[in-house]
C-alpha cells in the first residue's frame, strides 16, 4: 500500500531542501516526480538524480506567485508526465520575514508575505483539482508550520500565512472528499535547510526540543511517502505535526520557555 508506482507526483519547491528530500522520497516509492519552483538549476539537479536512480522526473521552472505561470506548468506536467495525481505544495516565498513590530510592518510586506506562502498552495491545488475530482482520486499534502499552529513574538505575515495553509487544507479536504480526493497538512519544526540559514527566524533550537535535536529532511520523506499512498485514504484534513516534540512541550518553535527566575 506505501508503493506509489503509476503515480504522477508534483512537488513544489522540490529543488532544495524539505521538497528536494520528498521529492526524492516520492521517486523511491515508484512515483514519476515533477519538481517546480523558480531555481532552474536546482530543479534540474534533482531530476537528474531520479533519473540517475532509474526513475522519470521533470524540472518545471515557474513562478508559482503567478496563476497563469501555475496553469502553464501544470498543463505540462500533465502532457509530458500524465495527470497529476499527488501534489506537494511545499513551496512558500519567505522574505525578511520576523522581528519587526506590527506598526513597521508596511502593506507591501503584509500583502508579499501572505501572497508568497499562502498563493503557491491555493494556485497549484485550483489547477489539479477538477482533474483529480473527474478522476476520482488524488492526493494533497500541503506543508506548514509549527508557526502556523502557534505565534511568536513580531512575527505576522508567516505564522498568518502558514496558518492560512492549514485552513486551505481542511476547507480541500471536506470540499473534494466526496470525490475521492484526500488534504493533509505537514507542519515541520525545525529543520535546518539552505532557506533556514538564509533566514532571519532561524533559532539554535535544540535545547527547546525533546528529542534534543533538529530534526532530518530525510525524515519527511516517509510521511509524505504515506499520505501520497492508498494506505492513508481515510485520513483527510489533518495535521501532521514533526517537530521532536517541541509543540507538545511548549517551547519550540518560538524560543522561548519558561523560567523559574522571570516573570515573562
Amino acid at each position: 500500500m506505501l508503493r506509489l508506482d503509476g503515480e504522477t507526483a508534483l512537488v513544489t519547491g522540490g529543488g532544495s531542501g524539505l521538497g528536494r528530500a520528498m521529492a526524492l522520497g516520492l521517486a523511491r516509492a515508484g512515483a514519476v516526480v515533477a519538481v517546480a519552483g523558480r531555481r532552474k538549476g536546482p530543479l534540474e539537479e534533482v531530476s537528474d538524480e531520479v533519473v540517475r536512480s532509474g526513475g522519470r522526473a521533470l524540472a518545471v521552472p515557474a513562478d508559482l506567485t503567478d496563476s497563469s505561470d501555475v496553469a502553464r506548468a501544470a498543463a505540462r506536467v500533465e502532457s509530458e508526465l500524465g495527470a497529476v495525481s499527488v501534489l506537494v505544495n511545499n513551496a512558500g516565498l519567505v522574505r525578511d520575514q520576523g522581528g519587526t513590530a506590527i506598526w513597521d510592518v508596511t502593506d507591501d510586506a503584509w500583502r508579499g508575505g501572505i501572497a508568497g506562502i499562502l498563493d503557491p498552495a491555493f494556485y497549484c491545488s485550483r489547477a489539479v483539482a477538477r482533474g483529480m475530482c473527474e478522476r476520482g482520486r488524488g492526493k494533497i499534502v500541503n506543508v506548514s508550520s509549527g508557526l502556523g499552529l502557534r505565534g511568536t513574538r513580531d512575527n505576522y505575515m508567516y505564522a498568518c500565512a502558514k496558518g492560512a495553509v492549514i485552513q486551505l487544507t481542511r476547507s480541500l479536504a471536506v470540499s473534494l472528499g466526496r470525490w475521492g480526493v484526500t488534504a493533509n497538512c505537514i507542519a515541520p519544526g525545525f529543520f535546518p535547510t539552505e532557506a533556514t540559514d538564509a533566514s532571519p527566524m532561524a533559532l539554535p533550537p535544540a535545547e527547546f526540543i525533546p528529542v534534543g535535536r533538529t530534526g532530518r529532511v530525510d525524515e519527511l520523506a516517509p510521511l509524505v511517502v504515506w499520505l501520497a499512498s492508498s494506505a492513508s485514504d481515510y485520513m483527510t484534513g489533518e495535521i501532521f505535526v514533526i517537530d521532536g516534540g517541541g509543540l507538545a512541550g511548549g517551547y519550540a518553535p518560538t524560543g522561548w520557555r519558561p523560567s523559574s527566575s522571570s516573570r515573562g
